[in-house]
């Protein structure tokens, strides 16, 4: 491989017409939390029956995405795949923005958002919620040491260690994520062991459609070159990724299905759940999956770039919807109190909970996402993150020219 060099990205009129416009959703996250905080939750569509509204998929979403998009950096320094590793240092940045930006839609959730300092400092380790305060302020002093020991050159014997490090922690953390929702027991859409290795399969397909997202977007508006092969080494992995969240979305069914216990909870979301199946098979399953890998895998549907492009916009949109109905739709279905009876009473007892997303919560949520894209544009104007050439012939030493796709 040639020497990459990295440098900053310019300013001018786009860089800070970008920047105003993520100011400005940030502002609006900043004022739906007032507002919830002033007005209290009943200004949202949460209840009694569902706690965890709209705020709490986004900040799943970007906490899962953060795990997923250190992926890139592992394939290059774990895994020793040349061609990925002048993309580390925009991998590493993500991930912490990323991270940065889920915690702080949690944290202004809360209610009492100054009552973190009781998590960070009282722990009961029987909570799983405790893990993920250490596995969440972990993960982000490793990765940037990580990202410290990339771009400081005499520190670059380190690279290795400290990509493996990062490697095993983000597995920990995704795996203590899917966690919160596999040991409730007391949800019947929960309580499934296979959470886990389906949030890491999440983590990975959704990371990486967001990476793919932000370089083409980068490198578009830079002017520097971005190679195609590298553009379909990434297309192809993503197409892998989307195949295995859709494995895992059909083991978690089928396991659920097999048992008794489960049978009404899997009729809810799988035929009579309304909105709820609507999203799983319309959004999640269809668009966010088999559209995606129709457009990975059929080279005559259109220009590479474009197909990529959609392909990952879709996998996020996807991607919202399937962590939407896990949580929503998991809390929506009423509690098994006493199985194989029916319960009635005016605590809502056996009746499906009902919930509407509030402008706050949506607002909250955006605010999380552009808080997330400012840190990583910020980062990129201020430091060497991105190279200024990503061409097949400079950065794949087995690279064999071939016909240029179509933009």
């Amino acid at each position: 491989m040639a020497r990459i060099v990295y440098k900053e990205i310019g300013g001018g009129v786009g860089f800070f017409g970008l920047f105003a416009l993520l100011a400005l959703f940030i502002l609006t996250g900043l004022a739906s939390a007032w507002y919830m905080e002033h007005h209290g939750h009943i200004v949202t569509g949460m209840t009694n029956q569902i706690v965890w509204g709209t705020p709490h998929v986004f900040a799943v979403f970007l906490i899962v995405t953060a795990s997923g998009v250190l992926n890139i950096a592992s394939v290059g320094s774990v895994f020793g795949r040349t061609p990925y590793k002048p993309m580390a240092r925009l991998s590493g940045l993500l991930a912490i923005a990323f991270l940065i930006g889920g915690l702080a839609v949690l944290v202004l959730d809360l209610g009492r958002p100054e009552r973190l300092i009781v998590a960070m400092t009282t722990y009961n380790f029987k909570s799983i919620f405790a893990w993920n305060i250490i596995l969440y302020t972990g993960f982000i002093v490793v990765v940037a040491a990580y990202l410290f020991v990339q771009m400081e050159r005499t520190m670059n014997g380190y690279i290795g260690a400290l990509g493996w490090f990062a490697f095993i922690w983000r597995l920990v953390l995704t795996t203590g994520t899917g966690s919160i929702f596999g040991w409730l027991v007391a949800r019947q859409a929960y309580d499934a062991a296979v959470m886990a290795p389906l949030f890491i399969a999440m983590s990975l397909s959704f990371g990486l459609s967001a990476f793919l997202l932000v370089i083409l977007t980068a490198y578009g508006f830079s002017g520097r070159p971005l190679g195609d092969q590298i553009l379909n080494r990434l297309g192809r992995l993503l197409g892998i990724f989307v195949a295995v969240v859709l494995y895992f979305t059909a083991l978690q069914h089928l396991t659920n299905l097999y048992a008794s216990e489960h049978a009404g909870v899997e009729r809810f979301f799988l035929l009579e759940g309304g909105v709820y199946t609507q999203l799983f098979w319309i959004v999640q399953v269809f668009l966010g999956g088999l559209v995606p890998l129709a457009l990975l895998y059929a080279p005559q549907i259109g220009a590479t770039r474009k197909r990529i492009t959609l392909a990952s916009a879709l996998v996020i949109i996807g991607g919202l919807a399937q962590i939407y109905v896990i949580i929503i739709g998991g809390q929506a279905y009423p509690l098994i109190l006493f199985p194989g009876m029916e319960v009635q009473s005016s605590f809502f007892d056996g009746v499906v909970g009902v919930y509407s997303p509030s402008l706050p919560e949506i607002g909250l949520g955006g605010g999380g996402v552009a808080l997330a894209l400012a840190i990583g544009v910020l980062g990129m104007k201020v430091l060497r993150i991105l190279p200024e050439s990503l061409d097949d012939a400079l950065i794949d030493p087995h690279h064999a020219p071939v016909q240029a796709a179509k933009t």
